[in-house]
């Protein structure tokens, strides 16, 4: 089960559900180009508002279950929604029980949001009595994204592999970093 979680004084992770729809379509449309890259399987020539809502319903149908675990991000003070962050199950790496992604607002970048969600999202997966490991693709040309999964590594002790992958995106191979971080009692 997705538990609520706690960031700081300022920020908090609720379990992803139906009721951001509105705000996470609106954060759609003020950044639709970030959106993209954070959800690369969005068509922007379909109705977009329909495939957010589909996720979002899907993330709803796997609650209670461990394949899926995606939060809202929001402000402590307001409940305003800052972005999403989630561990999915669309995996590059045989070893990998989870893929991290995470989507963070225009107006609430640039402040370690995503650094921190994750550090508090990894304190909660490491506390489980086995071992998990998280694998982050990023596209090699995703420098904010690079540098994000590289400063992930360093504090959790992970590792970028050396080699790209591919993945299919809208019918085409796109390489990919891949970096893995073991989380547990024997990481």
């Amino acid at each position: 089960m997705t538990p609520e979680l706690q960031v700081d004084e300022a920020l908090l992770l609720r379990p992803a559900a139906n009721s951001i729809l509105v705000a996470m379509f609106e954060a759609y449309q003020e950044d639709a180009e970030a959106a993209q890259a954070a959800l690369p399987w969005l068509n922007p020539e379909q109705d977009v508002r329909r495939q957010l809502r589909d996720m979002l319903y899907d993330i709803e149908a796997q609650k209670g279950g461990d394949r899926l675990h995606f939060w809202s991000i929001h402000t402590t003070s307001t409940g305003e929604f800052v972005g999403l962050v989630g561990l999915g199950d669309e995996l590059q790496s045989l070893h990998a029980a989870f893929n991290l992604g995470y989507w963070v607002r225009r107006v609430h970048r640039r402040k370690g949001i995503a650094m921190k969600c994750v550090n508090c999202i990894f304190s909660w997966l490491a506390q489980r009595s086995d071992t998990t490991t998280v694998e982050i693709a990023v596209h090699p040309h995703n420098e904010a994204g690079l540098a994000t999964a590289d400063a992930i590594c360093k504090a959790w002790g992970g590792e970028r592999l050396p080699e790209f992958i591919g993945i299919e995106f809208n019918e085409r191979t796109v390489p990919h970093h891949l970096h893995l971080v073991d989380l547990g009692p024997e990481a």
